[in-house]
């Protein structure tokens, strides 16, 4: 099932942080986004439910040490992925 991508004002600044400071990085952003988007539980992706203050969101890896953190939301009747946080492990979490 094919999802649409929402971003969050706050993940697009801490986007355009991480590009800014590893503009090498944008390629493989693209390629975890369409990831994203194709099946959200890719082995790749390496996704997993969150606990504690960030429960009910999840997180994917995008790359060594970054990660993703989203949500599952409904958009004009079908589900999709609201794009919350990117940053490092020791960022986001």
């Amino acid at each position: 099932m094919r999802r649409v991508l929402l971003q969050s004002s706050a993940f697009v600044r801490e986007a355009r942080r991480v590009l800014k400071k590893r503009p090498d990085i944008a390629a493989n952003l693209e390629m975890t986004f369409a990831a994203l988007m194709e099946d959200a539980f890719q082995p790749g992706l390496k996704s997993h439910k969150l606990k504690g203050d960030l429960a009910g969101s999840w997180a994917c890896s995008a790359g060594y040490d970054l990660r993703i953190i989203f949500e599952f939301v409904q958009q004009d009747g079908a589900e999709a992925i609201l794009l919350q946080s990117i940053g490092t492990h020791d960022e986001v979490y």
